[in-house]
């Protein structure tokens, strides 16, 4: 299995590069101590798993995991056994807490080749570093549907089912017209306002996309009436959903 380490501390880098090499069915492509820079790398070269710490500055462990795409493996590296449930939220193999032993090391590496791997994203299906795997139809012009990850399993969403998306510091709501509670996944504002067509869905508020065929009616005060919610439109996206309704007005 190809792998990469990500740990902020460079002494944790050099226990674990001794244990890869130790163990003849890994093949080591990166060792990094930036979670950033790490992303980065993955994106040009995906890999089957990832030694991963939790805390680290810029982007923890724990948000850089929900980036990753689904078929890579998850061994979690950490002083902090606090995270251990949180860690089930993705692909997570094991948890191992500092400091690693290598007789620990090699059995979650045993766990990992034995865990059948999910089917890899389509070619062609656009970046998986939203959070998502990619939209179904092979880009997002073309796609009427993708998946989101909730409480630890792969959800799919048909954009026509969406009605507004609200946003909570690193957790997004998506509130669909076919069920009366919303599905939560850990994503961002901004990966989801990327995944989402621009000619059918718009941002109007720091926390809020809307669906824009689902609203039902705009008051004088540039409140949109959507679902059971009513949505104020704030003055950084007043413009931009002004133009879209200055198209849509029967003349």
């Amino acid at each position: 299995m190809t792998c990469i380490i990500v740990d902020d501390e460079p002494l944790a880098v050099k226990l674990l590069e001794s244990f890869v090499a130790r163990t003849p069915q890994l093949e080591l492509r990166g060792a990094y101590t930036d979670s950033v820079e790490a992303i980065a790398a993955l994106r040009e070269q995906p890999v089957d798993l990832v030694f991963l710490d939790i805390q680290m500055p810029d982007m923890n462990g724990m948000e850089l995991a929900h980036m990753l795409p689904p078929q890579t493996k998850i061994i979690f590296t950490t002083a902090f056994k606090e995270y251990a449930f949180d860690s089930y939220e993705v692909n997570t193999v094991d948890f191992l807490l500092k400091p690693v032993r290598y007789n620990k090391f090699l059995a979650a590496v045993e766990k990992a080749e034995a865990r059948s791997p999910l089917q890899p994203p389509p070619m062609g299906g656009g970046s998986w570093c939203d959070g998502t795997p990619p939209p179904i139809g092979g880009g997002r012009g073309e796609a009427s549907s993708f998946f989101i990850r909730v409480d630890g399993e792969l959800r799919q969403l048909q954009f026509d089912d969406i009605l507004y998306v609200s946003g909570m510091k690193d957790y997004v709501m998506f509130y669909l017209a076919s069920q009366p509670r919303p599905l939560v996944t850990h994503m961002t504002m901004k990966a989801v306002e990327d995944l989402l067509p621009t000619d059918r869905f718009m941002r109007v508020h720091r926390s809020y996309i809307v669906a824009l065929e689902k609203i039902r009616s705009v008051d004088r005060n540039d409140c949109i009436y959507i679902g059971q919610e009513i949505i104020h439109v704030t003055e950084a996206f007043l413009p931009a959903f002004r133009q879209f309704l200055d198209g849509k007005i029967a003349k």
